[in-house]
């Protein structure tokens, strides 16, 4: 594949895979391997039809958009408010966990206070956003590189505890809880519009490069679930890589952390960015309105719910409610772009109207559920 097309392969993979994948061990522990597995496959095939959607929808319309600007055109202005609560308060709520993280990951490796770590990779991912798209394709190429390169690491040091027995047990009472969690870990629709900026002169690889950066993270999420818990079991913690240092000592925790430093930082400025975008193309913002609201907004909030936020709770929530509002109105307006097309695609879908009710119906029962849970 050519640089361009590895790059953009890059920048779906550095918005996907970030804290997401921490937590995605711990709530298959809680529900049972079996159920988890069902999970991971079937949302991760969803999001890889939705992410395919969007990039048709993206390749149909003339000029640069975020998610709310192409929602505005082939939906209207009342379903561009909601996609602009979905992809600012989903956003907002991705970047606040990764800031939390962050702190707590490099605090465990160098000691010292989080907070202070959590400034600090502030200030340098504020910047990296703040440079643009071509800063945004060459950290997202290297940090994707090192983040697969972990991983691999990781579950090779797992297998050395692996034991079978911790994959069979089954709780059907915890069988939604992987839901939102899994969801989250797979968002990477915002990551689509940067793609095709990134093939501006190639977009005949926008389809392959789409294909191939949603596939790659079911596989990577199917192996780490299946040694994490393999070798943790009950013990299985919220932050992954945490309750496998307690297993396998001082080289897991560093490696672990180090892990955790890489996917947050990845998909923090790919977030961040996309968001940067929305606040610039779809509601004509200036470069540094945008990079405030972007950025400062959800440091702030960070700094006042830091010592009360729930990992866990935290992107269950942002994942089944913004990931599942996002799914359904790309299903609709990638239906609605079909009839109403501005020029002429490098790739087209058939209408898949049976998987697109499958994506409605999966995420409005999540929403609900979502809902009924936080009211109850």
């Amino acid at each position: 594949m050519k640089k361009e097309g590895l790059e953009a392969v890059c920048i779906i993979l550095g918005t996907i895979i970030g804290a997401g994948v921490l937590g995605i061990p711990y709530v298959i522990a809680k529900a049972g391997f079996l159920i988890g597995l069902i999970d991971l496959v079937i949302i991760g095939l969803l999001v890889l039809f939705m992410n395919l959607f969007l990039g048709e929808v993206i390749l149909r319309t003339n000029g640069n958009h975020q998610l709310t600007g192409y929602v505005e055109i082939y939906l209207g202005k009342t379903f561009k408010f909601l996609m602009f609560l979905s992809m600012v308060l989903g956003i907002y709520g991705a970047l606040i966990a990764y800031l939390i993280g962050e702190g707590a990951s490099l605090s465990a490796i160098f000691s010292g206070n989080p907070l202070i770590y959590s400034i600090i990779f502030f200030i340098i991912v504020t910047f990296i956003v703040h440079k643009g798209i071509k800063t945004l394709a060459s950290s997202e190429l290297i940090m994707s590189m090192v983040t697969l390169i972990v991983i691999f690491i990781i579950i090779v040091l797992s297998s050395q505890k692996f034991n079978i027995n911790n994959l069979i047990d089954l709780n059907m009472p915890m069988i939604f809880l992987p839901y939102g969690a899994i969801l989250f870990a797979y968002l990477g629709t915002v990551s689509i519009p940067e793609v095709k900026e990134e093939l501006i002169k190639n977009r005949k690889l926008m389809k392959r490069s789409i294909i191939i950066g949603s596939l790659i993270p079911i596989l990577i999420y199917i192996l780490f679930a299946l040694f994490v818990v393999g070798a943790t079991g009950i013990e299985t913690t919220e932050i992954s890589t945490m309750g496998l240092g307690n297993l396998l000592g001082l080289k897991m925790i560093i490696l672990g952390n180090l892990f955790a430093i890489f996917a947050m930082f990845t998909s923090f400025i790919a977030l961040a960015y996309a968001l940067k975008e929305m606040y610039q193309y779809d509601y004509k913002l200036s470069k540094s309105s945008s990079l405030v609201l972007t950025c400062l907004v959800p440091f702030i909030i960070f700094l006042l719910i830091r010592n009360f936020a729930s990992f866990i709770d935290l992107i269950s929530i942002t994942g089944a409610l913004f990931g599942g509002l996002d799914g359904i109105l790309i299903v609709l307006m990638y239906w609605k772009a079909k009839k109403m097309s501005q020029r002429k695609p490098e790739y087209s879908l058939s209408k898949h109207y049976l998987i697109g009710y499958l994506i409605i119906l999966i995420f409005l029962i999540g929403i609900i559920l979502t809902l009924s849970g936080l009211f109850n």
